[in-house]
């Protein structure tokens, strides 16, 4: 199960710390905006999260003998997710302290304007500007930032566990329920 487990952990942090460096040199480049990185992100979290699928699947159909339960199901899942989850983090940590400093900055002028421009009163717009420059004081903080950054992710993870152990459970032969139905 570590096999499994660390393979398909690696291979869903690879994808997602990869996504994340090209869509910010892209972002720093002036070459896409904020809300088409946070679209290609998520798109790439699922993507990513693919790997917990493949690998309660690949465990089921070897170590498992062709059977899982959805406790084990969801271990393996969610140690993917962990994983991967992890490299996502260090990632942006490296990152946003070492590249991006000026990123809290950028966001809040880019929300600040997309606020302007839907016609928001000024006393709205002061009330976001405030918010945003207590966003950035704590985001100056290194566990905050990690927190909030490991829960733009692991939410994405752990439903496509739970998907995923749903889906894939299979109890062994002769050893169901009378009526029940073994799924893929």
């Amino acid at each position: 199960m570590k096999r499994i487990v660390w393979i398909g952990g690696l291979i869903a942090g690879g994808i997602l710390a990869l996504t994340m460096s090209v869509m910010m040199v892209l972002h720093s480049k002036g070459l896409v905006g904020l809300d088409g990185s946070e679209v290609v992100g998520y798109s790439s979290m699922v993507l990513a999260f693919v790997m917990v699928f493949i690998g309660i699947r690949t465990y089921r159909q070897g170590p498992g003998g062709g059977s899982i339960s959805f406790g084990k199901a969801f271990q393996i899942g969610i140690l993917i997710t962990l994983i991967a989850s992890a490299m996502y983090v260090a990632t942006w940590e490296i990152i946003y302290f070492n590249f991006l400093p000026n990123f809290l900055r950028d966001y809040s002028a880019h929300v600040l304007e997309k606020m302007r421009a839907s016609g928001a009163g000024a006393a709205a717009i002061a009330a976001k500007q405030s918010e945003m420059a207590q966003l950035a004081r704590l985001y100056a903080n290194p566990l905050f930032n990690v927190g909030m950054t490991f829960l733009e992710v692991f939410p994405v993870g752990l439903v496509v566990t739970l998907v995923s152990a749903g889906i894939l459970r299979r109890r062994a032969q002769g050893g169901g329920a009378a009526g029940e139905v073994a799924t893929a």
